[in-house]
């Protein structure tokens, strides 16, 4: 039997299954399990409401102030209304907003913030990435580790924790069509981990042509969410491209995965556990929602060797697993099962959008009339084919290779949660996995208290956060730069030896 019969084998089945019949039913959740209809739920949730659902333009060059026929355009960025005492210069601030026209697109151009460390220019070159996918990453500027957040009056204040206090942080807009990035040619929207990680990959040859003075520096990769995809794919990318020579050397130092969906297979199957274990769910209802498991594991397989149709269909299975639960969860907040959604809102991150449209920011941003995509149902969709693959098959090289890898996730987050999280990674194969797996938990601690656990053996570190959801840097700023700035400079992974040696000693 071709894949295709299997495929549609696999769908008859689901649809059979007397408990998916009585879901698909129930006028709650009826179509709750398709792109279209998840997509839009994303976007009411956070209380967004893009005017476009893709960042398509007539006419490429001239659309924008910033976006002309050179490579890269850039200008220096000071935001107007930023809030009493900030009292810098655009010069002392080092703040930049550019748009990347893509070397290998028809007319797609990224847009970018990059800040410079308010503690040293030396400082490592941190580049963030939000999931969804299609979700800007300005949700994560202004509302997790940027320099800033936006008060109620519009204006701007400083994020005391914000990760430019130990890094350059960089900020894109991708995949195309998100955000302020733009495209004229339809045929640009990606639809896979090549061609999302070849684009920012060449945004970062031309970015560091532009800004030769940080070229060396350390290198991270963070981000969240989809972004556990996207991460892995870029980080191994830059690997190869830097063994390869194929430009300016990239000084790779690791990759940060945060509360991310990296391997479904694992992630997928750990949902009914982490439900459970939180009385989410009870006995009977795991027992029943378990029994789409099999069905589930069966169609990520199938889009592990087919790539196309399969994975569409493993999409549709798999999410029968999460929606399920999340008909028996009511109005629980799925990013943080500690709180509730009132109706369709869980967060309001509307000001946003407002300080964004305001003609005085635009201006300063040199964004001209380009529309501002918050998050793009179409490119939601066309990343579908790529959702169920597994992307921790490209990691174990890079571990091999001296890269680290750390993956944190907040305790209450159900959506990516750190039970999935936790299990993906002691599963990766790789030469250090025994002593990893042998190696004791020990307790990261800000200020005195412990804010976290932690495990880590050679490059590999894993930490599940306390009080903290699906956004750690929101959830927990002071924790989340800590925890940065330890990985950062190599002292996470040392903590957690020093302790193991003095409990081994006791």
């Amino acid at each position: 039997m071709d894949n295709r019969k299997l495929t549609s084998l696999l769908l008859c089945l689901l649809v059979a299954s007397p408990f998916s019949s009585a879901l698909l039913l129930d006028p709650r959740f009826a179509g709750s399990h398709f792109p279209s209809v998840h997509a839009e739920k994303l976007i009411r949730q956070l209380n967004l409401s893009p005017k476009e659902d893709l960042n398509v333009v007539k006419g490429g060059d001239g659309s924008s102030g910033l976006a002309g026929g050179k490579r890269i355009a850039e200008r220096k960025l000071r935001f107007p209304n930023f809030g009493v005492g900030s009292g810098f210069s655009v010069d002392d601030l080092g703040h930049h907003a550019g748009y990347y026209k893509l070397d290998h697109s028809h007319d797609a151009r990224l847009f970018y913030f990059f800040f410079e460390s308010r503690n040293s220019k030396n400082d490592p070159i941190v580049i963030w990435l939000t999931g969804g996918p299609g979700c800007s990453s300005e949700l994560a500027m202004f509302y997790e580790n940027g320099p800033f957040a936006i008060a109620d009056n519009m204006t701007l204040v400083w994020n005391e924790h914000g990760w430019d206090k130990a890094s350059n942080l960089l900020y894109v807009d991708q995949p195309v069509g998100t955000g302020f990035s733009y495209t004229s040619d339809r045929r640009d929207i990606r639809h896979n981990e090549d061609g999302v990680s070849n684009d920012l990959y060449d945004f970062l040859q031309a970015f560091f042509a532009e800004h030769p003075e940080f070229a060396k520096n350390d290198f991270y990769i963070t981000g969240e969410s989809y972004a556990g995809h996207y991460i892995p794919a870029f980080a191994a990318r830059v690997h190869r491209g830097n063994k390869a020579k194929e430009g300016i050397h990239i000084n790779l130092k690791g990759f940060a995965i945060g509360n991310g969906l990296t391997d479904p297979a694992i992630q997928y199957k750990a949902y009914t556990d982490y439900a459970l274990d939180m009385g989410i769910i009870k006995q009977a209802q795991y027992n029943r929602i378990n029994k789409i498991v099999p069905v589930c594991e069966t169609a990520i397989k199938l889009c592990g060797t087919d790539g196309t149709l399969s994975c569409m269909a493993s999409y549709f299975v798999c999410n029968t697993i999460f929606s399920s639960i999340m008909a028996l969860a009511g109005d629980t907040n799925y990013y943080d099962i500690r709180k509730k959604c009132e109706g369709s809102l869980c967060y309001d991150f509307s000001n946003m959008e407002k300080f964004l449209s305001q003609k005085s920011v635009r201006e300063a941003l040199g964004v001209g009339d380009i529309d501002f995509v918050s998050c793009s149902p179409t490119v939601y969709q066309a990343m579908l084919v790529d959702w169920m693959r597994n992307l921790e098959v490209g990691i174990p090289t890079l571990l091999e290779d001296g890269i680290k890898l750390l993956v944190y996730a907040g305790e209450y987050d159900l959506i990516c949660n750190w039970l999935g999280n936790s299990r993906w990674v002691h599963a990766m194969e790789w030469s250090g996995k025994k002593k990893f797996v042998d190696s004791s938990e020990v307790t990261f601690e800000v200020d005195g208290v412990e804010a976290g656990v932690l495990k880590s053996y050679g490059p590999l570190s894993f930490m599940k956060v306390h009080d903290a959801g699906h956004m750690v840097p929101m959830d927990q700023p002071k924790a989340s730069l800590e925890m940065l700035k330890q990985w950062t400079q190599g002292k996470l992974s040392t903590t957690a030896t020093e302790e193991e040696n003095s409990v081994a000693e006791m």
